[in-house]
């Protein structure tokens, strides 16, 4: 039986998870249609998620369409939940993009557009809302062409438009075929000879939609019901089935992690060639680590069964693997791309209420993040303090309801600040001997750093022979090197810059007569650990860094006459302004604009621009800081800044050396 694994994505509000339930009731897996606004829908099953109204978690259904099987995956529509869209993203064989017939192309539908055409997942277009008042048909359709930048076919016309008897019939149609036929010169032959037969044009629809040449357009509502049977043949007819031989080697993906209520860990995974089997070893996660699936469900008739194999192509719930994370593969990992998204580029730090344990809050924020591995915790032990990176203050306010609800825990935040990165802007080398004042190792570590290109990453290289001490001891330095360029001078990560150990050295293994290992005269990996942050500091020191903070690239389409207004407050904002292009009463205003006051933006916007302003937002890169002091961010290791307090933290072989 044809399985296909269907995303259903768009901006919030767009009526998202209103469709997923009108489809469940049309192909009669529910009796009644769920309501966002009644907190009643089958996939917002959270307690958080109905009170909001939102969907927060990805949520998976089945149902099947005559003789295929679809497993639906609902997901948020919120950008400050775009890294659960991410996880989804690679496990799906199709989509359904979903925008409102009101509001049109919003900020998200945009973003999530540019990904599904980046990784090439044939996408249907589903125009919602066609019964409220102000929706539109044929100027929508070239906003969608336009804003989205991706060939459309309309697939029928709407009739009754912006009243409760609206509807769609379908049927084909002039601009569908003109998109066709740019793609198709057999068809577009046909088309000026006036040959072309249902036959032939429903092939070419196939065919494009699947190679992601164009996306069919279906207008409806999913309050009620109109164009929804139409969307469901376009989802039967124009998708791609799931793909995989059953019979190869086991190869998979984890792209969901819940834990029940004794804390035990269930994993949602995609299973793309292979068949994973109860109680048979399976090797996971990027190292390698095995285990045994005691319980396998797979997902039928809108609910989920046992099983005692999954095949590939199935997407299924699996008990059994504690160290299971999001993000792992299964068996034989898959070449992918593995991050669609920007990284969170704000932080807050938590802090613990009245009655609230550190303990128990640290537990709860480790499972969430868990559950989340782009929400990054920081631990300062010294403070005794856990930041947490976000994408916005709305996902704030998510983890604070769920810290209540779902563990009894209260806390607040302090006000958000933005994610900053260390450049350098030279190079520096330092360098401590063995046996030498102020050295109290047993080690010599000598490191260059120098600049290198942005997004080039940390490199280590030797210019000392590898044979010159033992392995272990260039391991623990390069090791520790990564660890300490978490922490520039001013306490921000220092991304980009390639580190060379020029020195090297250690004191050979030492015995006594008739006695054991000497460590007072031996050096250990432990030496080698506690010098390099010393050496790598002081050589960050002398190279020089600055501070860059996020910034993201912003559009602004509002009122011509609001621009006056606009321009001031982006000023005031640090804001820099780029295009700006005026069509007819509206304008499109472009440029970037600090992180940290997005926003503040996205809450004067409306005001300034009447209500009519939309603002889309995303990370684009790291800018210099040049407003006010510098940002420092509070240390959360052993301060090798300062190096009395360093070797008091680390180490106890100070007796008799200077500092």
């Amino acid at each position: 039986m044809p399985l296909l694994n269907l995303g259903i994505l768009a901006h919030v509000d767009a009526g998202k998870t209103s469709l997923t339930e009108r489809l469940l009731h049309a192909v009669g897996i529910t009796d009644e249609i769920g309501s966002v606004d009644a907190g009643t829908t089958r996939t917002d099953t959270l307690a958080l998620e109905r009170r909001r109204g939102i969907t927060i978690k990805s949520a998976v259904v089945s149902f099947p369409v005559d003789d295929v099987t679809v497993n639906l995956i609902d997901t948020p529509g919120h950008p400050d939940f775009i890294a659960e869209v991410e996880r989804v993203l690679g496990v799906l064989d199709g989509a359904v993009l979903v925008v409102s017939a009101v509001e049109g192309v919003q900020a998200q539908t945009r973003v999530l557009m540019r990904t599904l055409r980046r990784l090439r997942i044939p996408t249907l277009v589903f125009v919602n809302k066609i019964d409220r008042r102000g929706a539109r048909e044929q100027d929508l359709l070239r906003d969608i062409a336009r804003r989205l930048g991706a060939p459309v076919a309309p697939m029928g016309r709407t009739a009754g438009l912006g009243t409760r008897e609206a509807a769609f019939r379908p049927g084909p149609e002039p601009a569908a075929l003109d998109v066709l036929a740019d793609h198709d010169d057999g068809l577009l032959t046909a088309y000026v000879e006036n040959a072309v037969t249902p036959d032939r044009l429903h092939a070419a629809l196939v065919r494009q939609t699947r190679q992601c040449l164009v996306h069919p357009v279906y207008f409806g509502s999913a309050v009620t019901g109109a164009g929804v049977d139409a969307l469901i043949g376009g989802i039967r007819d124009l998708l791609p089935a799931a793909e995989g031989d059953p019979d190869g080697p086991l190869s998979g993906a984890v792209f969901k992690v819940e834990r029940g209520p004794a804390g035990e860990k269930t994993a949602y995974a995609r299973i793309y060639a292979g068949t994973l089997r109860v109680r048979t070893p399976v090797r996971f996660g990027d190292a390698g680590a095995e285990g045994k699936v005691t319980a396998v469900s797979v997902f039928e008739h809108g609910c989920d069964i046992r099983r005692e194999a999954v095949p590939a192509g199935r997407i299924a719930k699996l008990w059994g693997l504690a160290d299971i994370r999001i993000g792992d593969p299964l068996g034989r990992p898959r070449k992918t791309e593995s991050h669609f998204f920007a990284p969170p580029t704000l932080e807050t730090v938590v802090v613990p209420g009245p009655g609230t344990h550190p303990g128990a809050l640290h537990t709860a924020l480790t499972q969430l993040a868990e559950q989340d591995p782009l929400i990054g915790l920081r631990h300062d032990e010294v403070r005794r303090e856990i930041s947490v990176s976000l994408y916005g203050e709305v996902q704030k306010e998510v983890v604070q309801a769920t810290l209540a609800d779902e563990y009894g825990l209260h806390v607040t935040f302090r006000e958000t600040t933005p994610l900053c990165v260390e450049r350098l802007t030279g190079t520096g080398a330092a360098v401590e001997f063995n046996g030498k004042d102020p050295n109290p190792f047993l080690a010599t570590v000598g490191l260059r750093v120098e600049p290198a290109p942005v997004g080039a990453g940390v490199t280590f290289a030797l210019e000392v022979e590898l044979g010159s001490m033992p392995y272990a001891f260039f391991k623990a330095v390069e090791d520790t090197v990564g660890e300490t360029l978490g922490q520039g001078p001013h306490g921000w990560p220092v991304p980009d810059c390639a580190v060379t150990m020029t020195h090297s050295g250690y004191s050979p293994r030492q015995s006594h007569a008739h006695q054991g290992f000497d460590k007072s005269m031996s050096s250990t990996g432990y030496d080698f650990r506690g010098l390099t942050p010393l050496v790598l500091t002081e050589a960050l020191r002398r190279a020089g860094t600055q501070v860059y903070e996020p910034m993201h690239r912003f559009r602004i389409e509002a009122p011509a006459d609001t621009l006056g207004a606009l321009l001031p407050v982006l000023a005031g904002l640090g804001a820099v302004p780029g295009a700006t292009e005026t069509r007819g009463e509206s304008c499109v205003l472009e440029g970037a604009v600090p992180a940290a006051r997005v926003h503040a933006l996205e809450q004067r916007l409306p005001g300034l621009t009447r209500g009519e302003g939309e603002l889309e937002s995303a990370f684009d890169h790291y800018a210099p800081v040049t407003r006010g002091s510098v940002p420092e961010r509070a240390r959360t290791d052993h301060n090798p800044l300062n190096r009395k307090e360093y070797l008091l933290n680390v180490t106890r072989r100070t007796a008799g050396r200077s500092d």
